[in-house]
C-alpha cells in the first residue's frame, strides 16, 4: 500500500509516517510533486537487492571500481567572467 503525505504533513506526523512505511512507501510531497520516499530498511535492502551492511563491510580498493565514462568530442574552453 503506497501512502502519500505533504511535507508538512511529514513534519507534523514522523511517528504516523513511520508507521505507515510498515505498510509499504511513503511518498512525500513539495507541491502536490513527488519529492522523497519513505522506506523501512528491510523494504531498501529488497529494493537494492543485497544486504547493504554486507556490501559496506566487504574490501574495496579503487582499483575494484569500473567506471565507464562517456567519450566526448567537446574541448574544454577558458572560462569567462563578467
Amino acid at each position: 500500500m503506497v501512502t502519500r503525505m505533504s511535507s508538512r504533513e511529514f513534519n507534523q506526523d514522523t511517528g504516523g509516517a513511520k508507521k505507515a512505511a510498515e505498510r509499504g512507501p511513503v511518498f512525500i510531497t513539495d507541491r502536490g510533486r513527488p519529492a522523497h520516499v519513505l522506506l523501512t530498511f528491510d523494504a531498501y535492502e529488497d529494493l537494492l537487492g543485497a544486504r547493504v551492511l554486507d556490501r559496506l563491510a566487504e574490501p574495496a580498493g579503487v582499483e575494484d571500481l569500473d567506471l565507464a565514462a562517456p567519450a566526448s568530442e567537446e574541448r574544454a574552453q577558458p572560462a569567462t567572467f563578467q
